[in-house]
């Protein structure tokens, strides 16, 4: 998850997903379509066919001009990931999964999800549901700090909500500027290297807007129980808070969970449902950051399914903030 531009249509971490998992065959699901990049280099590389699903109906708008060439091969699903298993017709072969808005949404500064371009304080994906605004003009300053503090792990998010919440009580905040102006003035100003003040509270609402980090949990326990006995899943994750639920459910599921203390009980041991690729995530070489800085953030974890049933997934495991959609306490 990232808030730059640059290299909208650069899949992240493509040819280390394309090394691991060759030779390139069978039916795969690609989670989170967005421009297309790692569907057209499946397909391209030996995929028999790929469903390609998005929330965002606007990249199969895009998509059209080069979609038709793959013919019956090419399958674009507008829904979300954590449906992954229904939408599949067939045990899949692989899934991938790109996590987090892409740079053609935060370009659009109709949608909303840019602090740096001026437009309606929206941030959905899909278009439908409660906006950012909704949230930042009806969520109680408690719950408001709480949303900060939980998805954009905003130290200063007491103030920061105190702020919204003075600002809205004079007009109602509808727009992106207005908000990172009333953010910027509840933190000191940024030191050269710093980012901008309000780069985590909008990441905060733009997660809370589109339940990003339950989708991510859901999709998770979907590819399981869609993927076929050697099947790979494949997660790039562009901050902490996604990359620690990918680890611990790759953990969990592979029965390398962390073992029991004095303080805490012994965890139960189940069946190992996946075979790790490697303990340790798979990051972009110098080469892949220099031609897309995007890359510099990623984290790709890899996984194959075993012939183990796909079972329960302990929730309390996973880092997920008890917090969803609305605000409301999980």
């Amino acid at each position: 998850m990232t808030d730059t531009a640059t290299a909208p249509h650069i899949p992240v971490l493509l040819e280390p997903i394309l090394a691991r998992i060759a030779p390139v065959e069978g039916v795969w699901l690609d989670g989170t379509f967005g421009a297309g990049g790692y569907t057209r280099a499946l397909l391209d590389a030996g995929a028999e066919r790929v469903i390609a699903v998005d929330r965002d109906p606007e990249v199969f708008q895009r998509a059209a001009s080069w979609a038709e060439s793959y013919g019956d091969r090419l399958k674009l699903v507008e829904a979300t990931f954590d449906r992954l298993d229904e939408l599949a017709d067939e045990p899949l072969t692989g899934v991938v999964l790109d996590i987090g808005v892409s740079s053609m949404q935060i370009d659009q500064a109709e949608r909303g999800f840019s602090f740096q371009k001026d437009g309606p304080l929206d941030m959905r994906m899909s278009g439908s549901g409660p906006s950012a605004a909704d949230i930042v003009n009806g969520a109680k300053e408690e719950m408001l700090a709480d949303i900060l503090y939980q998805y954009g792990e905003e130290r200063a998010s007491r103030r920061i909500a105190r702020r919204i919440v003075a600002a809205r009580d004079d007009a109602p905040i509808t727009r992106t500027s207005h908000l990172a102006k009333i953010v910027e003035g509840a933190l000191p100003p940024a030191r050269p290297g710093q980012v901008h003040p309000a780069t985590r509270s909008f990441q905060a609402l733009r997660i809370a807007v589109n339940d990003e980090l339950g989708q991510l949990v859901r999709g998770l326990m979907a590819a399981e129980r869609a993927l076929a006995v050697g099947g790979w899943l494949a997660v790039v994750t562009f901050h902490s808070l996604e990359d620690r639920i990918v680890k611990r459910f790759f953990q969990q599921r592979s029965g390398g969970a962390p073992r029991g203390n004095r303080y805490a009980p012994e965890p139960e041991v189940s069946e190992a449902r996946f075979e790790l690729v490697s303990r340790k995530a798979v990051v972009a070489g110098e080469e892949e950051m220099t031609r897309n800085p995007r890359a510099r953030s990623a984290k790709l974890r890899l996984a194959r399914r075993r012939a183990v049933e796909a079972g329960d997934v302990d929730l309390s495991t996973l880092g997920l903030p008890p917090l969803d959609l609305t605000g409301e306490r999980r």
